[in-house]
């Protein structure tokens, strides 16, 4: 009776991998059908995780990771809007603030005020043109990073998720 009923476990805890995350007052939460890793070691501000920003500051990111890879970020608005600002970008292993000198995007906050999301997605090869666009629920934004993962043929893969408020003018 013991070994099935470990066995069972076993089986359930190997199935999927759940992460959960708050993003306010609203528990969200990532379910895949495959094991995420843990490469992305630090995600966040460049004031702190929770810093406030006015609508025209600019915000950078700090990441660090364990092996080199591609990272997309994906914003999700305090109204819900899902958007991608950086798809597929190669990064070495280490800590990195984006956007890179070389790089053209400048992350700049605009309204609407409240506690913006922001998720890290690493996949060990490069990203397909799947793109996070448009209001998703949780099994919606889940949904669209399987088919995301499935077409990068990504063997090694991770999300971390960070968040600051944007200040009313």
């Amino acid at each position: 009776m013991k070994r099935a009923l470990l066995l069972l476990g076993l089986a359930l805890g190997l199935s999927a991998c759940t992460v959960t995350l708050e993003p306010g007052d609203v528990s969200f939460g990532i379910s895949v059908d495959f094991e995420l890793s843990n490469v992305i070691t630090r995600f966040e501000p460049d004031r702190g995780e929770g810093a406030v920003y006015y609508p025209g500051e600019e915000v950078r990111f700090v990441i660090t990771l364990r092996q080199p890879g591609y990272v997309s970020l994906v914003a999700i608005d305090p109204d819900g809007r899902t958007y991608e600002f950086e798809h597929g970008v190669y990064l070495p292993a280490g800590t990195h603030v984006l956007p890179l000198p070389q790089m053209r995007h400048r992350y700049v906050v605009e309204p609407p005020a409240g506690k913006q999301r922001v998720r890290a997605i690493y996949t060990d090869t490069r990203p397909g043109e799947v793109y996070f666009r448009g209001v998703y629920t949780t099994n919606g934004f889940n949904d669209r990073l399987r088919l995301y993962f499935r077409q990068s043929y990504a063997q090694v893969r991770d999300v971390n998720e960070t968040y600051f408020y944007i200040a009313a003018y």
